[in-house]
């Protein structure tokens, strides 16, 4: 049905309210990369209007930190567009000091916990080789 797929992966050895809070960060950052992602708000019968999500499936992969690299490095050559987020991030509580982190890191050296991708289906597939599906 779609052109693209959308992977999310995650390191397979946090803590689970670390996958979740991760996860959701890296959805936002699809999401904030492709505008076109988001659909329109959601009514119910009463109207109440809801806030609108995502036009089509996340798949949520993990991988353990060695694959991680592996994908990222792949997502990087292929020019993916690519959200990330590092284990520095957990210690940080803003925006800006997520993205200074990050800078302090050469993307050999980023200490990845998580990354999220939306690529044309074959080479999603081909980007996240190794990682299983999150259970």
């Amino acid at each position: 049905m779609f052109d693209t797929k959308i992977a999310i992966v995650v390191r397979e050895d946090l803590a689970a309210w670390q996958k979740l809070n991760v996860t959701a960060f890296l959805a936002t950052g699809l999401a904030g990369a492709s505008p076109d992602l988001i659909g329109e708000p959601y009514l119910d019968r009463d109207g109440n209007r809801y806030a609108p999500l995502a036009i089509q499936p996340m798949i949520v992969l993990a991988a353990d930190a060695g694959k991680l690299k592996t994908i990222h490095g792949r997502a990087l050559s292929r020019g993916a567009e690519v959200a990330l987020y590092t284990e520095e991030m957990f210690a940080t509580g803003h925006d800006a000091a997520n993205r200074a982190v990050v800078a302090e890191y050469s993307a050999a050296d980023l200490n990845i916990v998580g990354l999220a991708l939306r690529a044309e289906r074959k080479a999603a597939d081909k980007i996240t080789k190794g990682a299983r599906m999150h259970p």
